[in-house]
């Protein structure tokens, strides 16, 4: 699978490819979104992408603590991602590219979009919840729509994957 580690692509598609970014994280409406972004991708000829960015430890006491902190972190991320990417490439046909960024989730997100001129679409699912449609969504359609030069497409979490399927 193309992936990004560090900030450093590995890439080995082609300059026409359509790519829809999903930011992964553990939320319901993630799996909605990176199934749209999936559904998307296969009736367009495009790529799904996904971002897994692992935010850093607050543990500072003892720095062994907070490197093994940081690595089991990782190694849970390289986990989802594949798992992940199987279902990326089930859903849509196509093996997805891959990121993995450290730092504040927002910022990563910012920085990728802005220096890969594939991505097209980012992709987020929103909440129905009472809490809101998600902290990520809540600070991109705030102050920071400005900072992204794509458009996003929210999905909202009461669709079902009928229902994604077909307005996908």
């Amino acid at each position: 699978m193309d992936q990004e580690t560090d900030g450093k692509k590995c890439r080995n598609h082609g300059s026409t490819d359509r790519i829809f970014l999903v930011v992964v994280d553990d939320s319901d409406e993630m799996l909605q979104a990176m199934r749209f972004a999936c559904r998307r991708a296969l009736h367009t000829g495009g790529r799904v992408a996904l971002l897994y960015v692992i935010e850093p430890a607050e543990f500072n006491h003892w720095a062994a603590v907070g490197d093994l902190m940081q690595e089991e972190a990782r190694e849970e991320a390289e986990a989802r991602l594949n798992k992940l990417g199987e279902e990326v490439l089930e859903y849509s046909g196509q093996i997805p590219v891959l990121y993995m960024r450290e730092g504040d989730r927002r910022d990563e997100l910012v920085k990728l979009v802005n220096e890969d001129d594939q991505i097209s679409i980012l992709v987020l699912g929103a909440s129905s919840g009472s809490g809101g449609p998600g902290p990520l969504l809540t600070a991109l359609m705030g102050k920071h729509i400005g900072k992204l030069r794509v458009p996003i497409t929210v999905v909202p979490d009461n669709l079902e994957p009928a229902e994604i399927d077909e307005i996908s």
